[in-house]
């Protein structure tokens, strides 16, 4: 079986279970009030961390340098902004794991980004004429 087709099947039973195991803990206006006030919070957060992204990434192309990092970090952003709004503990945990800087630097340590700058140069031949013809 396909493994996306398996991961989309697997996260809502996954969630179902949390709420329920966690709805009978806590009891159900208490789940509802959390899944909601991790949603709020989690797209806040989103909004000043792809900020700071964008900033990061601005500084890098004053520098005249390409934002590679900042590329892939506003992406996962823009993700873990997506699993904050959708309900559930584990998309929540999940978005908490990507949003935060230090956890996003982790995850992504095994990129290479190539700094090294280009030589920007044309190549060419060129023959010398006699202009006395």
């Amino acid at each position: 079986m396909n493994s996306f087709i398996l991961l989309i099947l697997l996260v809502p039973i996954v969630e179902i279970y949390l709420f329920i195991k966690i709805g009978s803990q806590i009891g159900a206006f208490n789940t509802i009030s959390l899944i909601l006030i991790t949603a709020v919070i989690g797209i806040y957060y989103a909004r000043y961390e792809g900020l700071n992204t964008l900033r990061s990434g601005i500084r890098q192309m004053i520098k005249n340098e390409m934002p590679i990092y900042e590329i892939i970090s506003g992406a996962a952003i823009a993700f873990a902004a997506i699993l904050m709004i959708l309900p559930g503990f584990l998309t929540d945990f999940l978005g908490i794991i990507i949003i935060f800087p230090w956890t996003r630097k982790l995850l992504f340590k095994n990129i290479k980004i190539n700094k090294k700058k280009e030589k920007n140069f044309i190549d060419g031949e060129y023959e010398e004429k006699d202009d006395e013809k």
